[in-house]
């Protein structure tokens, strides 16, 4: 295997759904790897000094050069430990799809459930949920377009935008468990919720979860933090 002898280390956090991400594809291509605890709030030098520019999780240091932001990581673990079955597409428009989809995910759905978080009244989460909905809408027709009818977007088995979507899918839990909020609804979108029964038994999602109690403190932390902005704001 394709660097199998090489130093592999990842920076991330257990509650962050971008190092979870990572953690799922290095598991997925039986990369061993060093995982150094990141304390988000308290940022440490190796983070800072290994992502200078964004200071933030995952960051992967491979051979001593650090690779960041998790899709990115993906991809290059797919290419360096080439065995096996690849995360991307074969065909150059499978990968355009899948990346097109990936980004979306980052860019409209983790802000969506972000604001469910974020929310000061019930109001205002009510609004944030329905906006989070109408994206899993969409992530259903992507869905029924990329699976061909199988088990994950890929087809048979995990890939890269199952692994994009799927690192939310304990998040969603932590909404549900603090709010009552079903971001995935089997009655609005049952594609979705049988592929989320599905990847959440496979190995690498179980390996990767972070726990609740986990989730539910770092929700507190953070929204502590954004209500303390907020006043100060005032």
């Amino acid at each position: 295997m394709a660097g199998e002898g090489d130093d592999v280390k990842l920076l991330g956090s257990v509650v962050s759904p971008f190092a979870v991400r990572v953690r799922m594809a290095l598991h997925l291509k039986g990369v061993s790897y060093e995982y150094l605890e990141q304390d988000l709030f308290h940022k440490g030098e190796l983070l800072l000094a290994a992502n200078p520019v964004l200071k933030k999780v995952p960051v992967l240091i491979h051979a001593g050069r650090p690779v960041c932001e998790s899709l990115a990581i993906v991809e290059y673990v797919d290419d360096v430990w080439a065995d096996g079955a690849s995360l991307l597409p074969a065909d150059s428009y499978g990968r355009a799809v899948a990346r097109f989809w990936a980004a979306y995910v980052d860019d409209k759905l983790f802000p969506a459930w972000i604001g469910i978080l974020r929310a000061s009244t019930e109001e205002d989460r009510a609004e944030r949920l329905d906006a989070t909905l109408a994206v899993v809408g969409l992530m259903e027709d992507a869905l029924a377009q990329c699976s061909g009818g199988k088990d994950f977007f890929a087809g048979d088995s995990v890939g890269y935008l199952d692994l994009a979507l799927g690192c939310n899918l304990s998040w969603f839990k932590a909404l549900r468990e603090m709010f009552g909020v079903t971001v995935i609804d089997a009655s609005r979108t049952p594609r979705m919720a049988a592929w989320a029964e599905k990847f959440e038994q496979t190995e690498a999602a179980k390996e990767a979860a972070p726990p609740m109690k986990s989730m539910v403190e770092h929700a507190g932390k953070l929204r502590a933090m954004w209500a303390a902005a907020a006043a100060a704001a005032k």
